[in-house]
């Protein structure tokens, strides 16, 4: 596979917009380890093999363990992840896969365990992370 287009090279000033919600993300109070739960699993979803690398490899940085990153597409049918992180990944499977719509019941767990403001900034991650894939799935990027 070769790269297709090069946003940051065609479209810098898109770019540079996409890197103001990188900055944006940065200023929130997501957990470093919910940021790349809700990276890794979107980008798990949409097939996009440059981010899956990247940011399992920035999750073993902040201390998540292997067999939590192994397991991370099996969620639910461990019992590895917390009550807000369970809900973290379900958010972002039903945002990710947008199509189906996020259930009222996804939303009400969602606002109860993690507080409108948490909940806010976890679908901001959503959206930037769907953002990128879409990118490099497009582009063909390929893992380093």
């Amino acid at each position: 596979m070769q790269n297709r287009i090069n946003i940051l090279k065609t479209q810098p000033e898109g770019y540079k917009a996409m890197l103001g919600m990188e900055k944006f993300i940065a200023t929130t109070k997501l957990q470093p380890l919910h940021k790349e739960l809700i990276k890794i699993r979107a980008s798990q979803i949409n097939g996009c093999a440059y981010c899956i690398n990247m940011h399992t490899k920035d999750a073993r940085k902040l201390g998540e363990t292997e067999q939590r990153i192994y397991l991370l597409n099996a969620w639910k049918e461990t019992t590895l992840y917390t009550a807000e992180e369970r809900i973290i990944l379900q958010l972002t499977e039903e945002i990710t896969m947008i199509s189906n719509a996020v259930s009222d019941a996804t939303y009400a767990t969602a606002a109860e365990l993690l507080g409108e403001a948490y909940l806010a900034d976890v679908v901001m991650m959503i959206v930037t992370i769907n953002m990128w894939n879409r990118i490099g799935v497009f582009s063909e990027l390929q893992p380093e």
